[in-house]
């Protein structure tokens, strides 16, 4: 049976990213001496034809003579959009092609470009109302065919008008001549499609915003591509992580929110309560109070290597996948670490401090290479392996410890204690993980173990390194040379002061956290973080994962995902699988994965399923998470 429901959509700014005119321009004045002005003169026009200030007639023809265009330029205008289709309708071509009969694409555009860009969603061409260009029989684009409704103001309404629609009307757009159809009378809401572009004056005249195409579709319970709006997952990005990664954020459509620093418990504890996605870097701290207050928290993602500023085991309790950067900015602190030590050892920057107070110190007393030296690396996971790589090109000989079984890296001697690598060490570099048991590992007595004249490096983490400790052999001459990186306690922002026991000592190099700052890594750790964090989303994928089992799922084809976190009980499995028994549905796929912690089930059904299912599943003793992709 027919649906007496009916879809009018834009096509500018709505179906595509941009107003396809402005794409225009680039193609028709390429070359053009005087192109960035006239394509600012082209923006300033559409916008006040969309906003109702200027005549649309007038619009569409002071544009098309700023232009100039021909024939030849409409396919390479169509190529363009092509690959400009907003995201949330690409996500959800399934709802084109199940209601064609009743969608309409009505603009003010022209069909020319129109058609052959939503044709490729299955929108009937007879469906395709717009206007359509005059040209001069030279290929020369003049115009446009004046007798169309659609060039004209109140278009939209006149097209309506004659299209007598037989049922309920819902209209999609952008701009005011969307608004002009509800005001007529003739649809029966009209939505502010905000997904590329916000208007003001269009906006406090919609009956609802709709951020994407998937909020349209789920207030109006029709077939979606995703299980919940993501403009209505609320994600908090703290710390100026790159903006790459609020990019990516956005693109997805989720609803994003930045902050340049980071927050203290109680203001993190009233900012997470409605916060779905979280990503910090190393200031802010997520304690099992913050958790607590984190009833719709699923995710946080760590821009950096660390975790040990989240409560882990609060976190995987609570059911909340945290994912981090490992390997995104090891080049970075490597480097660091390079050049630290090639400054210390040489004197480099008490040298330089001399010279900025006026003071010539030409000598070699104290200054050596690192040559032939031995490093101490102690930790080595991802940054101590690529260090000692680099450090022994540098022709150093490298020792290292770590408590767990390691393989060496070229020639790399394990140490089978820490004292003993300590002993023989010409330069000790930290390169440890922030866990709790790494408190203070090196302290007074490891000071003492050391050679005299020792050059000392930590961008590991603060609390490893006892500092009054580390302030007393610097002053007594026992570490000849210090850089430090990461301290017991850091500024949760630039404003505030830095206050350590470290400053103002000889030799001794502090910077503000900065090992993995570098404008490569900042990136890389912009797109990394994002992208695990939006597979877990979007089909519970875990790869990555430092607290959940780890699973790598496939893309969910036909089916709905069942994603169950769970304590680590026996029996849970067996609980999902009866039920689904009980009401007679099929099991497409299905994993699981434990911890010591948490049980984490996917399984993957067929599409057919009573609601009193989920109901049943919600409420397995023991259950933690519970949610629906398809």
């Amino acid at each position: 049976m027919k649906s007496n429901k009916y879809f009018v959509i834009d096509f500018d700014s709505t179906f595509t990213k941009v107003e396809a005119f402005d794409v225009l321009a680039d193609v028709s004045l390429s070359g053009h001496p005087e192109k960035d002005s006239i394509k600012k003169k082209i923006v300033e026009i559409t916008n006040q034809g969309m906003d109702g200030t200027l005549s649309l007639r007038e619009s569409i023809q002071k544009r098309i003579e700023l232009l100039a265009p021909e024939k030849k330029h409409i396919r390479s205008l169509v190529t363009h959009l092509k690959g400009l289709v907003s995201e949330s309708f690409k996500r959800n071509k399934d709802f084109f092609t199940s209601h064609a009969d009743n969608i309409y694409i009505i603009s003010n555009g022209f069909k020319e470009f129109i058609e052959p860009v939503v044709t490729e969603f299955g929108v009937k061409e007879e469906n395709i109302l717009a206007n359509e260009f005059v040209t001069d029989g030279n290929g020369k684009i003049i115009g446009a065919d004046t007798n169309n409704p659609l060039s004209a103001n109140n278009g939209k309404v006149e097209t309506l008008k004659q299209l007598n629609l037989p049922g309920d009307v819902y209209v999609i757009g952008d701009g005011y001549t969307d608004y002009e159809i509800k005001h007529a009378g003739l649809a029966n809401k009209f939505y502010a499609f905000t997904e590329n572009v916000e208007r003001a004056s269009v906006l406090i005249k919609a009956d609802h915003v709709a951020p994407s195409l998937d909020e349209f579709l789920y207030l109006n319970k029709l077939n979606t591509a995703i299980s919940y709006p993501k403009n209505r997952i609320n994600v908090l990005l703290l710390e100026n992580v790159h903006p790459i990664a609020v990019e990516l954020m956005k693109a997805e459509g989720f609803n994003v929110e930045t902050y340049p620093a980071g927050l203290d418990e109680s203001e993190l504890c009233e900012k997470i309560k409605n916060v779905s996605v979280l990503g910090i870097r190393s200031k802010t701290q997520v304690t099992a109070k913050v958790l607590e207050q984190a009833s719709r928290l699923m995710s946080i993602g760590t821009f950096c290597i660390g975790t040990n500023q989240i409560d882990l085991k609060a976190a995987t309790k609570k059911g909340v996948a945290v994912f981090n950067a490992p390997f995104s900015n090891t080049r970075s602190v490597v480097e660091m670490a390079i050049a630290e030590m090639i400054m210390l050892i040489r004197g480099f920057y008490d040298k330089s401090n001399k010279m900025h107070q006026g003071q010539w110190d030409k000598s070699a007393k104290g200054s050596f290479e690192v040559r032939g030296k031995k490093l101490g690396i102690i930790g080595y996971g991802n940054i101590g392996t690529q260090l000692s790589v680099l450090a022994e090109n540098l022709g150093m000989k490298v020792l290292f410890f770590d408590k767990e079984e390691k393989l060496a890296m070229g020639n790399a001697t394990k140490c089978k204690s820490l004292k003993e690598l300590l002993g023989e060490a010409d330069v000790v570099s930290l390169h440890v993980d922030g866990r709790e048991s790494n408190t203070h590992i090196i302290g007074k007595a490891e000071f003492a173990q050391m050679k005299k004249g020792v050059i000392f490096l930590n961008l590991s983490r603060g609390h490893v390194v006892d500092v009054k400790a580390l302030r007393e052999n610097i002053l007594n001459g026992k570490v000849a040379g210090c850089a430090v990186d990461v301290f017991p306690y850091e500024p949760i922002s630039n404003e505030e002061e830095f206050v350590s026991d470290l400053r103002g000592l000889p030799n001794t190099i502090l910077t503000p956290h900065i090992g993995g700052s570098t404008l490569e890594a900042q990136e890389n750790i912009g797109q990394f973080v994002p992208g695990k964090l939006m597979d877990y989303i979007n089909n519970g994928s875990t790869s990555n994962s430092v607290n959940f089992p780890n699973l790598t799922l496939p893309t969910l084809e036909n089916a709905h995902r069942l994603i169950h976190v769970h304590h680590n009980v026996p029996g849970i499995l067996a609980r999902i699988n009866q039920i689904l028994a009980d009401h007679g549905i099929n099991i497409v796929g299905q994993y699981l994965k434990t911890n010591e912690l948490i049980g984490y089930v996917i399984t993957d059904i067929n599409k057919e399923y009573n609601k009193e299912v989920i109901k049943q599943l919600r409420a397995i003793e023991h259950t933690i998470k519970f949610r629906i992709l398809y």
